[in-house]
């Protein structure tokens, strides 16, 4: 199928089968959503990594929070799991959901251990609101699934 295309006064010719899709502009909320995603997936990705090689520094946090030292790879793992989850476009879902119930059993460990409205709870909370904010701006089979009201 041949076609013929207009550039600004000038006509090109087209013998292409499969023209190219014009791409809509993305929104500004998209970009929100794409720079809250990456904020959550840099900062987790960070603490997964020093999860993984179970940093010194960390014994006493961890070994304070009731859990053995030895299992940091394995919640670096988990982490580590969820992150690229979220940051797959076709996975982002799931890892969405992933994060919530890591986050929010964070939250749940430190209200049990009397920190309330502590700093780590905190965090958890802000990110799982990013998480979710994220991938609300930036997926808008989510937003006509999910829309906001007045």
């Amino acid at each position: 199928m041949t076609f013929w295309l207009d550039l600004g006064g000038v006509a090109a010719r087209s013998d292409n089968q499969f023209p190219a899709r014009e791409r809509p502009a993305l929104s500004t909320a998209t970009w929100t959503g794409r720079v809250l995603t990456g904020i959550v997936v840099v900062l987790l990705f960070a603490d997964a990594v020093a999860q993984l090689v179970s940093l010194p520094m960390l014994r006493a946090d961890v070994e304070a929070t009731g859990f053995p030292f030895a299992l940091s790879p394995v919640l670096g793992t988990i982490t580590m799991t969820c992150v690229i989850l979220y940051a797959n476009a076709r996975t982002a879902l799931l890892g969405a959901i992933l994060l919530t119930g890591f986050l929010g059993g964070a939250i749940c460990l430190h209200l049990r251990l009397g920190e309330i409205g502590s700093p780590p709870q905190i965090i958890s909370l802000v990110l799982g609101i990013m998480t979710w904010g994220g991938l609300y701006l930036r997926e808008p089979r989510l937003r006509t699934l999910l829309p906001l009201r007045a």
